[in-house]
């Protein structure tokens, strides 16, 4: 049953001590305030790495040329590495286990696009149809590039929606030319990508065969991206591996020479920076628990304080006949209420925080700082669980105090 005789003492004690009660309070609450603003920054870093990896395929392995650096059967080092279309068929043919592919050829130095009286610098990028799904191109009108395009050397291109409001000032592009570096082009696609980065918004698609008749290109490429489907960070590894010893053996370079063919392993670099930020949690953990049990250490002095000025009182309580259940559950209460009361504040002004302030920080690499309800449930509860400890040890000595020596306690 509710007692209101006791809660009126409890409340009446925390009035005449209302400074000591506050700063007690105050310490609790800016530890679970910094917690979840910790906890909050935690996840906005990782949501924004997240982010730029999620900008295009998280399983796919990149591909691209350098220079040896070992010397391989008679052969010096110091040789360069081209790749060529004849190397990204022998992959995408030979290598067990890949889903997506397309190889790329860059057009390099200044690409000018124009339409009528308009004109602008962007990037030209030449792939395969695959390449959109790779990218995570959305197309917002017509298509990207496909498999027709790519087999009958068509002069066509799929252009970015910034190119479009540069270029066509409000004009529907669909089936208009554009000349790319003075070679026209019909637009058959508009898309949007939602990476940040403005090098993947300032930029056109062209099939990589007409690319690379047009622009003599010959049959040079620059880089091969391929995506592994569903498989773990170990199985990927192994199809890396296969990739560079399958050019190892057509470029006659050591399969084991680092810097004559470059990779990236989008899977295990992601896999790396999320077990890198589950170690960042634990460590916020460590320091938020840390700032809360230094508050529930501040609410455990209180409440010795509070046995020690009342030791009296508790002990004309025990000689009319009070147990020392009683007197354990009154010290608790006050202790619970006090860290519950204050930790509740602390939190609910730190997801406030988060929610206006936190939400509005938007930049590369920290995206949406938030923290999960129910972990900011959980750290609630272990508040008022800690409260209870807390006010434990005092509790336990009331509750130990005899009335007689109590009577003669000035």
């Amino acid at each position: 049953m509710f007692d209101t005789d006791k809660w009126q003492e409890i409340f009446s004690t925390i009035k005449k001590n209302k400074l000591r009660t506050f700063l007690t309070g105050f310490s609790v609450a800016w530890g679970i305030f910094m917690l979840m603003i910790l906890l909050g920054s935690g996840n906005g870093l990782q949501n924004g790495v997240k982010k730029e990896f999620e900008s295009s395929a998280t399983n796919t392995i990149w591909v691209w040329s350098g220079q040896t650096s070992l010397p391989y059967k008679g052969m010096k080092p110091g040789r360069n590495v081209q790749l060529v279309n004849e190397d990204y068929d022998a992959v995408k043919t030979r290598v067990k286990g890949i889903d997506l592919s397309s190889s790329r050829y860059n057009i390099w130095g200044t690409n000018t696009l124009s339409y009528k009286k308009e004109s602008g610098s962007f990037n030209v990028s030449n792939v395969y149809p695959d390449y959109g799904e790779i990218e995570k191109v959305k197309m917002i009108r017509g298509r990207y590039i496909n498999q027709p395009d790519i087999d009958q050397f068509r002069k066509v291109t799929a252009i970015s929606k910034l190119v479009e409001e540069a270029l066509f000032k409000g004009e529907d592009p669909m089936g208009k030319y554009i000349n790319v570096n003075g070679v026209p082009f019909k637009v058959v696609g508009v898309f949007t990508d939602d990476n940040n980065n403005d090098d993947n918004n300032r930029i056109i698609y062209l099939p990589i065969s007409t690319a690379q008749r047009v622009f003599s290109g010959d049959n040079r490429i620059n880089t091969i991206a391929l995506t592994v489907g569903k498989a773990s960070v170990e199985e990927s590894k192994q199809i890396e591996q296969e990739v560079r010893t399958k050019l190892a053996s057509l470029h006659k370079f050591d399969p084991n020479d680092p810097r004559a063919i470059f990779t990236w392993n989008s899977l295990e670099e992601l896999q790396k920076f999320l077990r890198l930020f589950a170690s960042i949690k634990l460590f916020i953990w460590i320091i938020g628990f840390g700032t809360i049990i230094a508050g529930i250490v501040g609410v455990s002095n209180i409440m010795m304080i509070v046995v020690k000025d009342r030791t009296k009182e508790i002990g004309i309580r025990k000689a009319m006949g009070a147990t020392p259940w009683s007197i354990v559950s009154l010290i608790l209460q006050e202790a619970v209420l006090i860290t519950s009361f204050a930790g509740y504040l602390g939190l609910v002004l730190g997801v406030v925080v988060l929610e206006t302030i936190g939400s509005k920080i938007e930049s590369q690499f920290f995206s949406q700082p938030s923290v999960d309800l129910n972990i900011a449930l959980y750290a609630l509860l272990l508040l008022v669980f800690s409260g209870a400890m807390a006010g434990f040890i005092p509790a336990r000595r009331a509750a130990a105090i005899k009335p007689i020596e109590a009577l003669r306690d000035e």
